[in-house]
């Protein structure tokens, strides 16, 4: 009797056991009221993360700006619509959208500019050829080259009524306008390191300015994609993604199979009556070879850019026979026909180009613009490739005849 009880007892416990295990796990397991609210806390928070307007005076890094030539600058985008933009010499601008506030934690050397960015001066010809390029030059007031030294018509006649300014040379500006105008942004080319004290007197009169790196660059289409940087800057990035992309199109379909046998001299002379050759490196035996050409002087530095004085018996014996010659026009010289081009020395008559009547100059233009270097580049193929080449037909180039 005794036995049958103790395993009663026992079986009664271990069902009480059993029952408590389970009602424990589920009350453990479900949610609870507190729970709930809390959880439906977070998500809510979650949620706000991702809009925009909490964004607000942060930077959070979304993705930088995609570069197939360029080397030396760069755009990285932040969520809210703040961009930085960094160039080779080191100068760092960050836009700060409308309505949006400056981020407490950049850099004190960094430049800080509110958009829209307006009245800018603008000391650099190519620079301003990319801001035409996207319709952006209602955004320049000045600019440190003359109007009748201008090439590119829609600054010609921004500066005729007044809507662009002179404000004098790159090397020695009239402060009194920049003092006038007050400029919240300035962009010069990487010329204005030989004049460091107007430099330094930029940063005086709290002019913010950047270097135009552009002419640093090797490959030619390199300095066509600046036009991203200028893009970034007014908020037009499909408009420089359009401009560029045309541009790359040009040499991208070229066909350079009757050009490779040709060889080409480049060269001008200055006032002084010097004779500079294109040096190895330099961009444009970058955009010769892109048309499909050999430059004879390709051996000369090359891993140089710029040009090379050399004297005029050894231009005659190394460009004797190339079967083409472009004359850059330059400010030393301005051929319009064969014949002022054979009055600059009297060995030019017998080089092989002369005799074929492939002599051909560069336009006026040539070195104000950099947004329309593959057409350029087009141009030269053109050159060496069309039997009936017209001067109507090319833009950048003529023949001289």
């Amino acid at each position: 009797m005794k036995k049958n009880y103790f395993k009663l007892v026992t079986l009664l416990l271990v069902i009480i056991m059993s029952i408590t295990a389970i009602t424990g796990c589920s009350k453990n397991d479900a949610p609870t009221d507190e729970n709930v609210a809390n959880n439906g806390s977070n998500n809510n928070e979650n949620k706000g993360e991702d809009t925009e307007e909490n964004y607000d005076g942060k930077l959070v890094f979304e993705h930088s700006l995609e570069l197939k030539y360029a080397k030396n600058f760069s755009v990285d985008y932040y969520k809210g619509g703040y961009k930085l933009i960094k160039v080779s010499d080191g100068s760092e601008i960050l836009t700060i959208p409308e309505g949006m506030s400056v981020p407490a934690e950049i850099g004190e050397n960094v430049i800080v500019l509110k958009a829209p960015v307006n009245n800018m001066l603008i000391s650099s010809t190519p620079t301003m050829s990319l801001i035409n390029s996207i319709g952006m030059l209602d955004r320049i007031t000045l600019t440190t080259t003359e109007r009748d030294d201008w090439y590119i018509d829609e600054v010609i006649e921004k500066m005729d009524s007044s809507a662009i300014t002179f404000a004098g040379s790159y090397k020695t500006p009239d402060y009194e306008i920049l003092t006038s105008y007050a400029p919240p942004f300035a962009v010069f080319s990487s010329m204005l390191n030989s004049t460091p004290e107007v430099g330094e007197k930029l940063k005086e009169l709290k002019i913010p300015y950047m270097l135009d790196m552009a002419s640093e660059e090797v490959h030619p289409l390199a300095r066509v994609e600046w036009v991203k940087l200028y893009g970034a800057l007014y908020d037009c990035e499909e408009k420089a993604n359009e401009v560029f992309d045309a541009q790359v199109a040009y040499v991208d379909n070229l066909d350079t199979s009757k050009a490779t046998d040709k060889t080409v001299a480049m060269f001008y002379i200055t006032s002084k009556g010097n004779l500079h050759v294109r040096q190895g490196g330099d961009y444009m035996v970058k955009m010769l070879e892109l048309a499909g050409a050999k430059y004879v002087f390709s051996d000369l530095n090359p891993d140089k850019t710029g040009t090379e004085k050399i004297e005029f018996e050894e231009f005659y014996n190394t460009a004797k026979d190339a079967d083409y010659i472009i004359y850059i026009w330059s400010l030393g010289g301005k051929p319009k026909s064969l014949d002022d081009f054979l009055a600059k020395n009297e060995l030019f008559k017998d080089l092989k180009a002369v005799k074929d009547g492939n002599v051909w100059c560069t336009t006026p233009d040539y070195f104000q613009i950099s947004d329309t270097l593959g057409h350029m580049i087009k141009d030269m193929n053109d050159m060496l490739t069309l039997e009936d080449a017209s001067v109507d037909s090319f833009q950048h180039l003529y023949r001289l005849k």
